[in-house]
This record gives structure tokens, C-alpha cells and sequence, in this order.
């Protein structure tokens, strides 16, 4: 959508939506993602991880050809909210597949490529859109929403020769599968490797006591242990969006209008830069997020975004006032060009540090902190948390930019300055963990005192797990005995 704002064949089809109507279109698909993330825990136990992320590409082909085709709000809204209940499958699913499959010594960094994956598709969705702009009619619009149907249909074709998660296969008895899956992934084959046999017995003892102790309703989600879990990776998918880093990506151009950057053609470039930085600045976070660890690039990114918004909203108090631009009356900055430099610099810097720390970190955190049985519901919620703040900002902000302007930026400062503490105390650090070793980080306590949680718990050499696992064989057996 932020590549349509300020194209006035868009404006005329859709009868000038105000800010207040172009909030409704714009928050319609993450109303969308929220069903769809809910429904997701239902969807990816029943049928699958795999065939839930074929399923929500071809959900995203239908949205988008409602979109391209809309001729009024009403078809729009309904093509955004379809697309949108897409999102949510596949950004619940997508995750925990991914953490499924994925050796823990590199799961942050695969993980953390879903987010640049993310940032790839913002880039060249706004150069489409930018090329698009020089049609004169409403192909300038239609064409690039039509073209989004491209990348669902890859993703859609391209799982199916994807392997399915070896967590589920055991799950529906069907170990067999599991066992060679893992030995593709992680033993080149072998399903005799060590590591292999050991995955595999340890992922057969988490999925057989789900069965027995596992969370059937949301309910469960609330016992002791598994609330403080929840409340993490809610709260942080909650910060991940008020941090204001969907107001740079959904509104930019009215943040650079703001700042008194006017043309359609500056504009487009100036924005085009920051989806630049995006983009080459998550880089060096999936490099480093296992080694960096989670809480210092949340710690530091948070401090940073909270900065330069601040400068921004500083920057337009001080050197703007209420103006006429295209039509609308908005906060904007004229006659000081440094002021309105320094402002884009600002925004940029701004989007660099989420994409280094929290943009990544978002998805990677609540996907590991979670036992097996109550993952699927647990992710699930916490991207619903996502979604359910996505949708209230996207709607808020562009009243919220109409009426109290430059003070917008104050309030998300002060939601950064805010995060950071909540992160201090209460986020354990989880980086190269197995999924299995991040519960004896949260058997620890220090609910208020993460900090004093040291990185080397629950690590485990190979040895000590294959032993551990031969003496609870060894007492199965003398129980067995016992009974006989």
C-alpha cells in the first residue's frame, strides 16, 4: 500500500479515501493475518506444516486477484483481508517449520532469513511499484498488486518437494519418515549417525509425552511455567510492532511529506533508499544472531530506535507547522532543509536498527521458547499478538499523524525506551540451544532477573545426552521387569 498512497488514479477509483478510510484499507489485511494466525494451530496440527504453507500461497493468489481487480473500498478490503488471513497462516507456520527441521547451532540464523525474505519482498514490490508509477492510468496500481501472485505461486510449488517436518511425522506415527528426513538434514543420510539417532530418540520422547501431557485448548496455555512463556513471546511480537517500524513501512510518504520532501518522484526514490537499508542491514543480524545472542540485539536495538525517533519528533516540532499538500492539511516542514535532512537520515538510521536486531529477533525468540506441547498454540498466539497490534496501528497512525502530528514519534520513542527495560528483566538469553535445552533456561526462575541466567545453561555435550538417555532407558527397563 505505501507504494499507492500518492497515486492519484488510485485516489480517484477508491473516491480519496481520507485518514481515517485509508487506515480501515490498510489495516483490513492484518485483520486478516490475525484470524489466520489462530486458525493456523488447528490447521498445522491437522493437516501439516507443509501442506499449511502450500495452503496459505494459494490463499494469497486468491486475495490478490480480488485486489487487482477491485473496483470500489469494499472489493479491496475483502481481496486484503483474504491476502491477509494468508500472512497470518504462513508467518505462525513458517517459524515453527523452520525451527523443526533446523540444526540448533544454526537456527537463529535460518530462522532470522524469513525476515530478510520479508525485507527482499518490501524492496522489490516498491521498485515494481516505482517503475509502475510512470503509467498513466490504473494499470499503475493494478499491475503491481496483480504481480504479487508470483511469489505465492512459487511458494506454494516449491514446498512440495520441501520434506515435512520430522516433528510432525512422529506425531501422526509415522516415524519411519522422521527418521529419514533427519538423516537427510542433519546426517547426510545416514540414519545411523549419532546425532541423528539422538535427535530422533529425543523429538519421539517430547511428541509421545504431548500425547499424554500436551495442551489441548488454549487453556493450557496458562499453567504454571508456560504463562511466563506466553507472556515473553506475545509481549515481544507486541513490541516488535510498536518499536513504530510499520508506520516507516506502511506511511513513509507521509513521514518524508512531513518532513518536507514534496514530488511524487523524490519521494518514491527517498523511500526506495530506506527498503535498501532494510534489506542489506538484516544481513549481518543472521550472520551473528546465534553468536551476538537475543537480549543484547533487542537491548541495544530498542535504546537506538527509541533515539532517532525521538530526533525525528524533536526535528518537527521544532522547525514545523500545520500546512496544506496535495489537498490535505498535514504537520509539515518548510523552508529548512537541513531539518528536513536530517529527519530522513533519522528514519533512515531508524530502519537500519531494526533491521539489525529486533526485526530478526521478532520471529527467531518466540519459535524456540516454547516446549513441544504447546508450541503450535503458543506461536500461534504470539503472532496473533503480532497481527492484532499491526492492525491497530495501521489504522491509528494516519489519524493519529492528522491530528497530533509530530508528537506520534514521541509515543513510539517512549513504547522503545519501554521495551528495552521489559527486555532487561525479563528476557533469558536462548541462543544455541536445542529446543529441548531452552526449558532448563526457564527451570531456573529469575522471572524478574534474566540477566543472572548464564548463557552455558542447559547446554549439553553429545555424551552427556546419549548417557542420559541409556540410564532413563535403563530404568524403563527395570520397570518393565518389575511389572513383568
Amino acid at each position: 500500500m505505501s507504494g499507492v498512497l500518492s497515486n492519484n488514479h488510485y485516489k480517484d477509483v477508491f473516491s480519496n479515501p481520507g485518514p481515517n478510510a485509508q487506515g480501515a484499507i490498510v489495516a483490513s489485511m492484518p485483520a486478516g493475518s490475525l484470524v489466520g494466525a489462530l486458525f493456523v494451530t488447528w490447521l498445522g496440527d491437522k493437516i501439516g506444516r507443509k501442506k499449511t504453507i502450500i495452503l496459505a500461497g494459494m490463499i494469497w493468489v486468491l486475495g490478490s486477484i480480488l485486489q487487482c481487480a477491485s473496483v470500489n473500498r469494499g472489493m479491496l478490503v475483502v481481496g486484503r483481508i483474504i491476502s491477509g488471513i494468508s500472512v497470518g497462516l504462513s508467518s505462525a507456520i513458517v517459524p515453527i517449520y523452520q525451527s523443526e527441521i533446523t540444526a540448533p547451532e544454526i537456527r537463529g540464523r535460518i530462522v532470522s532469513l524469513q525476515q530478510w525474505s520479508i525485507t527482499w519482498g518490501i524492496l522489490i514490490q516498491y521498485f515494481i511499484q516505482f517503475g509502475c508509477s510512470y503509467i498513466n492510468g490504473v494499470a499503475s496500481f493494478r499491475i503491481p498488486w496483480g504481480l504479487q501472485m508470483i511469489p505465492a505461486i512459487v511458494l506454494s510449488l516449491g514446498m512440495t518437494v520441501f520434506p515435512e517436518s520430522p516433528r510432525w511425522l512422529i506425531d501422526q506415527h509415522r516415524e519411519s519418515e522422521a527418521l529419514q528426513i533427519l538423516a537427510d538434514l542433519h546426517g547426510k543420510g545416514d540414519q545411523h549417525n549419532d546425532l541423528v539417532v539422538l535427535e530422533f530418540e529425543e523429538i519421539k520422547q517430547q511428541v509421545y509425552f504431548e500425547r499424554t501431557e500436551g495442551a489441548k485448548t488454549y487453556m493450557d496455555l496458562l499453567k504454571p511455567g508456560i504463562l511466563r512463556r506466553v507472556g515473553l513471546g506475545c509481549s515481544l511480537q507486541m513490541w516488535s510492532q510498536l518499536t513504530g517500524m510499520n508506520v516507516m513501512m506502511y506511511y513513509i510518504i507521509y513521514v518524508f511529506q512531513g518532513a518536507g520532501l514534496t514530488g511524487t518522484r523524490g519521494n518514491l526514490i527517498a523511500d526506495s533508499v530506506q527498503y535498501v537499508l532494510n534489506v542489506a542491514f538484516t544481513v549481518p543480524a543472521i550472520i551473528y544472531i546465534d553468536r551476538w545472542g537475543r537480549r543484547p540485539m533487542l537491548l541495544i536495538g530498542t535504546l537506538l530506535m527509541g533515539f532517532w525517533l525521538s530526533l525525528v519528533g524533536g526535528l518537527q516540532g521544532r522547525f514545523g507547522d500545520w500546512g496544506i499538500v496535495d489537498g490535505s492539511r498535514v504537520w509539515v516542514i518548510n523552508g529548512h532543509q537541513a531539518a528536513t535532512k536530517a529527519i530522513i537520515v533519522c528514519s533512515y538510521l531508524f530502519v537500519s536498527s531494526f533491521a539489525i536486531t529486533m526485526g530478526p529477533v521478532s520471529w527467531t525468540y518466540p519459535a524456540e521458547i516454547f516446549p513441544m506441547k504447546v508450541r503450535s498454540k503458543a506461536v500461534s498466539l504470539a503472532t496473533a499478538a503480532n497481527w492484532t497490534f499491526n492492525f491497530a496501528l495501521a489504522w491509528a497512525v494516519p489519524p493519529g499523524l492528522s491530528t497530533i502530528a509530530w508528537k506520534t514519534y514521541f509515543i513510539f520513542a517512549a513504547f522503545n525506551f519501554a521495551a528495552c527495560i521489559h527486555i532487561f528483566f525479563c528476557f533469558p538469553e536462548t541462543a544455541q540451544r536445542t529446543l529441548e535445552e531452552v526449558e532448563e533456561i526457564f527451570e531456573q526462575g529469575h522471572v524478574f532477573t534474566a540477566w543472572a541466567i548464564k548463557r552455558d545453561v542447559g547446554k549439553k555435550t553429545v555424551e552427556q545426552v546419549i548417557n542420559a538417555n541409556k540410564k532413563l532407558a535403563g530404568e524403563k527397563d527395570d520397570d518393565d521387569k518389575a511389572s513383568a
